[in-house]
C-alpha cells in the first residue's frame, strides 16, 4: 500500500462542495497560456476572456501556503508567474463523452476522473514535466482509508482530490484544472490534425480519429498504462503542430482555439486572463522539446481485499521522484531513472 511522502493541513468540505465536468489535461492551459501572450491580446478583449473562464469555487481551500520543512519547494499561490517559483497544477480529465456538461453538477459518489496529471512550470519558466498519475491507484484518502484515487473527487470533488496528491507527493497544488477531451478533439481539428508515431508508424489524425486511438483500453498490450502514453503522445503531438505553424501569430486562430479551450474547461477561482498572462509571460522560451513526460512509478497491478483490480505505485522511487518535484530538479532525476520517462523515441502501441 502506499504510503503519503507527506500530509497536508488544507481543510476539506465533504460536501456540497461545487464540482465540474470531469476532464483532461492541463498543458491545455499552459498552451492557452502561451498563445495569450506571446500573441499579446489587448486590454480590449480582456473582459471577454474572463467571461469565458468558468471557475471551481473552493478548489483550493484556505491553508495555501507552502508546506513548512520542504526546501526548495514551489512557491506560493499569488507569485506563480515570478522567475525561480516552479508552479504546480493538478489536472483532472476525461476522455469519455459522458463528462458533465455543467461545471455545477458534481453530486458525491458521481463521477470519477478518467485522467490525473501533476504538471510543474520548472523555476527557470523553460521547463514543463507532467506526471501522470494511474487513476487506480491504491492510495490513502482522508477520511476514507485506501482507495483509487480518483475515488477522491467522486467522494469529496477538487478540494479532496488536492489534498490527497499533496498528502501523497507532498507537493503544494497552486492550481486545479480540468478539461475535457472535446476540447483536444476541437483543437486538434483546427490545427489540420496532428501527427502521433505508433508502432505502425507515423499516423495522421484529425480530431475524432486521435479521441478514438486515446480511449482504446482493452486491446491494448499494457492496458491503462499504455492508454496513459496515448493520451501524453496526443498532447505532444498538439504542442508540436500548434508551435511549428504561425499559430501563435495568427490572432484569428488563437481566438478560436481560446474559445473552445475555454468552452471545455474549469479552472480554481485564482485564474482569470491577468493571472494567466502572468504565467505566459515567464513561458516564452517554452518549446516542445522542454517538456517531460512520466508515469508515476508503479510495482504493477493487484487486488484490494474487497477485490478491485488497482494500481500499486512503488513507494521508494515515488519518493524520490516527489522529492525531486518539490526541489525543481525533476530533469536531474529523470536522468538518472529515465526509465520513469514515458514519451521518448520509441512509438506507443
Amino acid at each position: 500500500m502506499t504510503s503519503p511522502a507527506s500530509r497536508s493541513s488544507r481543510h476539506v468540505a465533504k460536501k456540497g462542495m461545487s464540482g465540474t465536468r470531469k476532464a483532461l489535461i492541463a498543458l491545455g492551459t499552459v498552451l492557452l497560456v502561451l498563445v495569450l501572450a506571446v500573441v499579446g491580446i489587448g486590454l480590449g478583449i480582456r473582459s471577454s476572456i474572463n467571461s469565458q473562464i468558468t471557475h471551481i469555487p473552493n478548489a483550493l481551500p484556505s491553508g495555501t501556503a507552502t508546506q513548512s520543512g520542504q526546501s526548495g519547494q514551489s512557491g506560493q499561490s499569488g507569485q506563480s508567474g515570478e522567475t525561480g517559483d516552479a508552479v504546480n497544477f493538478l489536472v483532472l480529465g476525461s476522455d469519455s463523452r459522458e463528462s458533465g456538461g455543467d461545471p455545477t453538477d458534481w453530486q458525491y459518489g458521481g463521477q470519477r476522473s478518467d485522467v490525473m496529471m501533476l504538471v510543474q512550470i520548472t523555476g527557470d519558466k523553460k521547463g514543463v514535466n507532467v506526471m501522470s498519475i494511474p487513476r487506480d491507484s491504491w492510495v490513502p484518502i482522508a477520511d476514507h482509508g485506501d482507495a483509487k484515487i480518483n475515488a477522491a473527487f467522486s467522494w469529496g470533488g477538487a478540494a479532496l482530490t488536492v489534498q490527497t496528491v499533496e498528502d501523497l507527493t507532498g507537493v503544494t497544488i497552486d492550481h486545479f484544472t480540468i478539461v475535457d477531451f472535446a476540447s483536444f478533439e476541437q483543437i486538434t481539428d483546427e490545427l489540420g490534425g496532428v501527427e502521433i508515431t505508433t508502432v505502425d508508424g507515423p499516423q495522421q489524425m484529425n480530431g475524432e480519429e486521435a479521441l478514438k486511438f486515446v480511449r482504446e483500453r482493452y486491446s491494448l498490450p499494457n492496458g491503462d498504462f499504455d492508454r496513459v502514453r496515448r493520451q501524453q503522445a496526443w498532447i505532444k503531438a498538439i504542442m508540436a503542430k500548434a508551435f511549428s505553424q504561425d499559430v501563435l501569430t495568427n490572432p484569428g486562430k488563437v481566438t478560436r482555439l481560446t474559445q473552445m479551450l475555454l468552452a471545455h474547461s474549469a479552472v480554481d477561482d485564482s485564474l482569470n486572463f491577468d493571472s494567466m498572462v502572468k504565467l505566459g509571460l515567464g513561458l516564452k522560451d517554452l518549446r516542445p522539446a522542454g517538456v517531460n513526460f512520466m508515469t508515476a512509478p508503479v510495482n504493477g497491478t493487484g487486488t484490494s481485499d474487497d477485490g478491485q483490480s488497482i494500481v500499486l505505485l512503488n513507494d521508494d522511487l515515488m519518493a524520490k521522484l516527489c522529492e525531486a518535484w518539490r526541489e525543481d530538479r525533476v530533469a536531474e532525476f529523470l536522468d538518472e531513472h529515465p526509465e520513469v520517462q514515458t514519451l521518448g523515441s520509441e512509438a506507443v502501441n
